[in-house]
């Protein structure tokens, strides 16, 4: 998945913004990030421990804990060259849900 497609879908949640984060795309919704780009340039999200560890469980060449502690709190990395188009909207859909507002999820 090229970073357009990415960026594409992130976009498409709802009242989802693009901004920036140390010189680095993100995305967010009410000011809140779920999702960016690297240093790397490698595709971010904010998921929960228990998210990511059920993701590293089903797709481990692709999912990844960001390393240090940014990782155990539940920041992953995706290979979004390997990722398929349904893995990467279901887990930008997870993380959007992890930062939206709940009114805003029931809309």
């Amino acid at each position: 998945m090229t970073a357009a497609r990415f960026r594409a879908l992130a976009l498409a949640l709802p009242e989802a913004e693009e901004s920036s984060h140390f010189g680095k795309a993100d995305f967010r919704v009410r000011k809140h990030i779920f999702a960016g780009f690297n240093a790397d340039g490698r595709a971010y999200v904010k998921l929960t421990p228990e998210q990511q560890e059920m993701l590293i469980a089903t797709e481990p060449k692709m999912i990844a804990p960001i390393p240090g502690g940014w990782g155990r709190k539940g920041w992953t990395l995706i290979d979004q060259e390997r990722a398929d188009e349904a893995l990467m909207r279901s887990t930008l859909r997870m993380a959007w849900a992890n930062v939206a507002p709940k009114s805003l999820q029931k809309e």
